[in-house]
């Protein structure tokens, strides 16, 4: 069946998940809905201690067995230790066919894939995965459908009951006796558990893993006693100077500044740059030095950002500090600076992944979005970004707050080289759609920007601005002309992961790599 972005669901898919097709970004808009409900086993017994010795013992009290769905947070990033430690007690226990439910995967939990390949794990949910994780599921050792999920759209696929978490860990900086976690004021600070709280809520038993055990009570708590069932202390539970890795670092890149000053131009001459506008960026390198750049224009002109949301970087805090931000509020922090901001700074504030995007309530923080600077892995002539899928078939990203984001900003802005590589990243069609380009109002390379057609008000505004605007079609064929449009990417039939829309929705499917060999 096709979708609204031209994608061709196959009906297998449809009915092996019960789901539909794509049909817009706001199509689901007013939707009615009954939240779940976690099963709770209470604690009146003021004597019942929730402190259990090791991994093993609180596996055993949770009742682990065959087919569960167990969830991981990812604020440690590269440096997080919990889901490799718990994976391997379960496979020593010979536990089968897991589900990880997980915010996000990275290149830290390589080791996992062999749990992949002997059906410890059968399925994978997760805004995205990188390193061997994506490359099993690519060439087809997960025996279950992928699912990848925004931020939005995990909290409302956990919070409508879509998906049920068994058992939840969740790695905690600081945490008392009882069960009240905070993300800060340990050895292994992550600065917010926000994506964990959703988790904490729906799950029906919540195991909190911590390395610094406080007194009672650590209050203000990030996820409450109320929530949880069980403490388990161990040695390390990540490593925080690993939380800044990747793409969240920043650039001394020509092109990437180059780019970063064509974004800070475009911003300040729309009509929502204006004293207490809101703005949100990525951690690519061009979208951290466009909020730099934006920071000195604004301090010029004594113009003030209301609030700014999402994952937070060290020049976001230093906006702050300088009292050009009234509010920053935060569902993850990319370095050690922002980690540091969120302990000191009163108007840094912690909110919960649902407050930020989920988009079954009743209005979540991305809808209050002026501007948005995204990047992405390709951007085809109709707009639609993929952030998930590499252009040589590969799983290697993840959706994160991208599609939500989009979604719910007044601007949408997409930064990216009009070449990764060898690779056009503007093209015909893009490998894999995670966001559709109905979203997505402009487009920034380093050989010129196109604004979407359907914003004529964009357009207008920009008449007299020197900046090298061309259509989208115009920054394909020069990507084309300098390497050559590229051969489509040989898939198998076989579908090895979804793609949902941040409402649940389909909007493109995943396939088996053909011929590949496994590295």
């Amino acid at each position: 069946m096709i979708n609204s972005v031209g994608r061709d669901i196959p009906e297998e898919v449809l009915n092996a998940t019960g789901k539909e097709v794509f049909q817009g970004a706001y199509a689901l808009d007013n939707k009615e809905y009954t939240k779940a409900a976690p099963t709770v086993r209470t604690v009146i017994d003021p004597n019942r201690s929730k402190i259990v010795e090791n991994i093993h013992e609180v596996l055993v009290k949770c009742g682990i067995k065959d087919g569960m769905t167990i969830s991981f947070h990812h604020h440690f990033r590269e440096g997080d230790y919990i889901v490799n430690m718990v994976m391997e007690e379960i496979h020593n226990m010979g536990i089968k066919e897991l589900t990880i439910c997980a915010s996000s995967l990275g290149k830290a939990h390589d080791p996992i894939v062999p749990y992949i390949e002997d059906g410890t794990i059968v399925g994978i949910q997760s805004s995205g995965v990188r390193g061997k994780i994506g490359e099993a599921i690519s060439t087809g050792k997960l025996r279950d459908l992928a699912i990848m999920r925004s931020h939005g759209g995990r909290v409302r696929a956990i919070e409508s009951g879509e998906v049920h978490i068994d058992i939840a860990f969740i790695g905690a900086p600081t945490c008392d006796e009882y069960g009240n976690m905070r993300a800060n004021g340990g050895k292994s600070d992550c600065g917010v558990l926000s994506y964990a709280m959703a988790d904490a809520q729906y799950a029906d038993k919540v195991v909190a893993i911590t390395d610094c055990l406080v007194p009672f009570p650590n209050v203000p708590a990030s996820i409450s006693m109320v929530d949880v069932d069980y403490v388990c202390v161990v040695d390390e539970i990540g490593n925080p100077a690993k939380i800044a890795t990747g793409a969240a670092k920043p650039t001394t890149d020509v092109r990437k500044i180059m780019m970063a000053d064509y974004c800070t131009q475009f911003v300040i001459n729309t009509p929502y740059f204006k004293d207490g506008f809101s703005y949100q960026t990525g951690v690519g390198g061009a979208s951290i030095a466009s909020t730099i750049s934006l920071g000195k224009i604004m301090e010029e002109r004594g113009i003030k950002m209301g609030f700014g949301v999402g994952g937070i970087t060290t020049p976001m805090c230093d906006l702050l500090a300088k009292g050009l931000v009234n509010k920053l509020v935060d569902t993850q922090d990319f370095d050690m600076g922002a980690i540091e901001s969120i302990k000191n700074n009163p108007n840094h504030i912690e909110i919960s992944a649902s407050e930020y995007a989920n988009p079954f309530n009743k209005g979540a923080y991305v809808n209050k979005l002026d501007f948005v600077i995204l990047a992405s892995l390709e951007v085809d002539v109709n707009f639609n970004c993929n952030v998930v899928v590499g252009s040589d078939g590969m799983i290697t990203g993840a959706q994160g707050g991208h599609p939500d984001t989009a979604a719910g900003a007044k601007c949408t802005i997409v930064i990216a080289p009009l070449l990764q590589g060898r690779i056009p990243a503007i093209c015909t069609n893009v490998t894999t759609v995670t966001t559709p380009g109905e979203t997505v109002d402009v487009v920034i390379t380093d050989y010129g920007i196109a604004i979407n057609p359907k914003r004529q008000d964009l357009i207008e505004c920009m008449k007299d601005v020197n900046l090298p605007f061309c259509t989208i079609e115009e920054l394909r064929d020069k990507a084309y002309a300098i390497v050559g449009e590229p051969d489509p990417v040989q898939f198998d039939d076989r579908v090895v992961g979804i793609i949902e829309s941040r409402d649940g929705t389909i909007i493109d499917v995943v396939r088996k790599i053909k011929e590949y060999e496994f590295k």
